[in-house]
């Protein structure tokens, strides 16, 4: 009987020793795969597999540590690569902001702004008072806006535009209601003024309509309140459609900045880990 209970435990642990034997082999065997897909680039591919093997394998202890030097140097890479991309493309991106802002204005408070705004200078307020129109501008972040101004003898109370063309095209702002900020109006000398900012997705839509319809005859409707409509000038559609232009430009150098910056980070602290 001792003879047979012996037998069994013995059977069983060679069984156990196999099954290890050959998880640790099939692990093995993912992690000189993850390691080709490395080296040829194929970085996702890689991350990929290197997930699969903690997934399967999760008491290969010798090769986790393994599939954990090879993620940080697959990271490496990328940062490498994400940081040669930005310097690839931030030169001419820097170019054209620079040949685009020679038509603008900044302007900023620096008592009440964190950021400045850019603004065409064929539609800055001191060139536009008592006029009706569409003006639009850019922050440092390349967070562009649209506004609509009213000026007359007495308040409409609007609170959005629709702009439409003669071929029956058309695209709308969100409503905003009144609060004495992006909605706001004052009375002078018996005239009323209301300028209403439409920021983010309130106003991209009817932004990029003007940039899409730069060449035609765009009525602008404002709505909200009594009825009241103009046509575009044609240097109006003009500035809304460069401060569009600045703003992609704007929001690309920012991005890749900020991702240029990460990355570099990043670089140090796996160069640290790697070292240890």
């Amino acid at each position: 009987m001792k003879q047979t209970i012996s037998c069994i435990c013995i059977s069983l642990a060679c069984l156990l020793s196999f099954g290890c034997g050959t998880e640790r082999k099939e692990a093995q065997a993912r992690l000189d795969k993850a390691q080709a897909m490395f080296e040829q680039g194929e970085f996702i591919s890689a991350k990929n597999e290197i997930d699969s093997i903690r997934a399967l394998y999760p008491k290969e202890i010798d090769v986790l540590k393994e599939t954990l030097t090879l993620m940080r140097q697959v990271e490496l890479k990328e940062a490498e690569r994400n940081i040669a991309f930005c310097d690839s493309l931030l030169p001419s991106r820097l170019q054209e902001f620079e040949e685009l802002k020679a038509t603008f204005t900044f302007e900023k408070d620096t008592a009440y702004d964190r950021l400045g705004t850019y603004i065409r200078k064929q539609q800055t307020i001191e060139r536009n008072v008592e006029r009706s129109y569409i003006r639009s501008g850019v922050n440092e972040q390349g967070e562009v806006w649209l506004a609509s101004v009213y000026f007359g003898g007495k308040p409409i109370l609007h609170t959005g535009l629709k702009l439409s063309t003669l071929n029956g095209l058309y695209a709308e702002t969100a409503a905003v209601p009144y609060d004495g900020g992006l909605n706001y109006r004052f009375e002078d000398l018996g005239n009323t003024t209301e300028v209403v900012t439409y920021k983010g997705n309130n106003g991209l839509a009817a932004l990029q309509f003007i940039c899409d319809n730069e060449k035609e005859r765009i009525r602008a409707e404002y709505t909200g309140g009594k009825p009241y409509t103009l046509y575009i000038a044609d240097g109006d559609k003009k500035a809304v459609a460069d401060t569009y232009r600045l703003a992609v430009v704007l929001s690309d150098i920012v991005r890749m900045t900020a991702e240029k910056e990460k990355a570099e980070k990043r670089i140090a602290y796996l160069n640290g880990k790697l070292a240890d």
